[in-house]
Formats: structure tokens, C-alpha cells, sequence
């Protein structure tokens, strides 16, 4: 065995084909199951197929609590509305996030650049979703005369509607660092990518809250209730992956 040259630094080993396809292929599922979810619950929330009102982002209407017996805390039929507005608030905060994956990016061909601006048309879209579910849930429980955040899921859905507008503002001053009068930009990325991760499995614990909802239990029983429940996580494995293995590191490096 020849002893290496003096300054000559070894080149790193290659990662594996298998391993390399493998990631590719979980970016793939995760796109199409966070797809596949908002569909399914678009469909399944439509007008004329429940009994409960649309389930906007922080709904609460149906949703379990403690001490709720069967068929309390349902909405009349009338009242129904636009029940994927928070799989579509999940599916554009995933999709806003996958963006920057190098194996899961949709638009992988995109220069950065323009990956910030389909990043920030995104979550735009995702939060106007949010403002489109809340306003519709504040609407139908005054119409029907029911309390407001009458359970874990409406309280969930306002912090992750809080974080996310904190997530937003934290996302201009980036957007404008000289503007804002940021003077460290690495730092206040890190934060982003951190919080981003911790809004996103905010957004997945709500969704999760949800499908305890009488109303939801109504319509969905036995095995395909428990897989319902196992598919928000894998897109929220996905991206905690993408940003705690790729993300941090190299933010943490630049500060």
C-alpha cells in the first residue's frame, strides 16, 4: 500500500446506487401520499357526503374533546364547506418545503433563486387556505350557535396558524434582510429551517386530531381508519429528515 502524497486529500467514498434510489423513491411516495391524502379528504368532506361543516384548518366542529359523547358537537347539514382546505394547507407547506431537497425537489431543474419564489407562492397559498378554513368554521359555529375552540383540534389549528404567520414575517425579513435590519442572516436562517420543521409537525398533529372527530370516525372505521392516520406522518418523516440530516448541518457550518 502507497503512503498518500503530502497535501492530497483522499476523495469521499460514493454513496451507494441503492441507497441514493432509495431516498429518491421515499421524496417520490411522500409527494405522491401528501397528493393523494388532500384529494381523499377533499372528497371525503364535500358537500352532501357528512353530516358535520366544512373542515377548515382550525375546526373544531365535531372534533373529539373530553367529556364528548357520540353525536355531539355536529353541524347541520346546511352548513357544510370547503373541507380540504387544511390537506391543501398541508399538502403546499410540504410541497414549499421539499423545494430545496435535491432529491425530492419537484423542480430540481429550477435555479435557486427561483425555487425561493415558488417557495413563497407555497406557503401563500397554503396560508390563504388557512384564512379560507378558519373564516368558513367561524361562520357555520355562529350559524348553528356552538362554541368556539371547543376542542383540541380548533386549538391546535390556532397555534399552527399563529406560528405560521410568525413563520411568514420571519420569511420577509430573509426575503429583505437589509430592509428588516437583519444583521445576521446565517442565524436567522437557522431559526427559519427550525421552526419551519416544528410549524409543519404542528400542522400534521392537528390534521392527526382531526380524524378523532365523530365525524370523521362516522365515515372512516376499522383498518382504514388506523392507515389514514399512519399517512400524514410519512411525508412529516420525510421532510424532518430532509432538514435535520442536510439542512442544520450546513446552516450550523455557515454561522
Amino acid at each position: 500500500m502507497q503512503p498518500l502524497e503530502v497535501g492530497l486529500v483522499p476523495a469521499p467514498a460514493r454513496e451507494p446506487r441503492l441507497s441514493l434510489w432509495l431516498r429518491r423513491g421515499s421524496g417520490i411516495l411522500a409527494h405522491l401520499v401528501a397528493l393523494g391524502f388532500t384529494i381523499f379528504l377533499t372528497a371525503l368532506s364535500r358537500p352532501g357526503t357528512s353530516e358535520c361543516a366544512g373542515r377548515g384548518l382550525a375546526a373544531g366542529g365535531g372534533a373529539w374533546r373530553p367529556g364528548a359523547g357520540p353525536g355531539r358537537g355536529r353541524a347541520p347539514r346546511s352548513l357544510e364547506g370547503p373541507g380540504g382546505a387544511q390537506g391543501v394547507f398541508c399538502l403546499c407547506m410540504a410541497e414549499a418545503i421539499l423545494l430545496f431537497s435535491p432529491e425530492h425537489s419537484l423542480f430540481f431543474f429550477c435555479s435557486r433563486k427561483a425555487r425561493i419564489r415558488l417557495h413563497w407562492a407555497g406557503q401563500t397559498l397554503a396560508i390563504l387556505c388557512a384564512a379560507l378554513g378558519l373564516g368558513f368554521i367561524i361562520l357555520s359555529r355562529a350559524r348553528s350557535e356552538l362554541p368556539h375552540l371547543a376542542s383540541w383540534h380548533s386549538w391546535a389549528g390556532v397555534v399552527t396558524l399563529l406560528a405560521t404567520g410568525g413563520q411568514a414575517l420571519c420569511g420577509s425579513c430573509l426575503l429583505c434582510p437589509r430592509a428588516a435590519g437583519v444583521s445576521r442572516v446565517a442565524r436567522l436562517k437557522l431559526y427559519h429551517l427550525t421552526c419551519g420543521l416544528v410549524v409543519y409537525l404542528t400542522a400534521t398533529v392537528t390534521v392527526l386530531l382531526g380524524m378523532y372527530s365523530v365525524w370523521f370516525q362516522a365515515q372512516i372505521k376499522g383498518t382504514a381508519w388506523y392507515l389514514c392516520l399512519a399517512l400524514p406522518l410519512y411525508p412529516a418523516l420525510v421532510i424532518m429528515h430532509q432538514i435535520s440530516s442536510s439542512y442544520l448541518p450546513k446552516k450550523k457550518m455557515e454561522m
